[in-house]
């Protein structure tokens, strides 16, 4: 049986209240010496973009209301496939400035798709 849509925004919606809460109180060079949060952080970087790759899939309609859907999706394989070559400095850009944006829109989204979905996937 296929997931509901509206999970996936669910599971990207958590993943980014993640990053931001493992960031919290964090600095730029806190983020770069501690191997751990970037584990963390790129983890639910990569459930946000699996997640989204997903729900386009699914819902094309709902995956067009994601602002830059194609380059989250990106930056997804570039965390999975190009790991070796990962740009900190544009991990910690995108963390600052791009997914308090995100968080709003997915949040906006989930509202749009009343009623709220079933968190386990059914």
């Amino acid at each position: 049986m296929q997931r509901d849509a509206r999970c996936y925004l669910w599971d990207a919606l958590k993943a980014a209240e993640a990053v931001q809460a493992f960031m919290r109180g964090k600095t730029y060079e806190t983020f770069i010496e501690d191997d751990l949060l970037r584990s963390a952080v790129e983890r639910q970087l990569q459930i946000i973009g699996e997640a989204l790759s997903q729900l386009a899939k699914v819902d094309p309609q709902i995956a067009g209301g994601v602002a830059e859907l194609p380059r989250i999706i990106a930056f997804r394989n570039i965390l999975v496939h190009g790991y070796a070559a990962i740009d900190y400095d544009t991990v910690w850009r995108l963390i600052v400035d791009k997914l308090p944006e995100l968080q709003t829109n997915l949040t906006m989204l989930l509202r749009a798709a009343d009623p709220a979905p079933d968190p386990s996937g059914g």
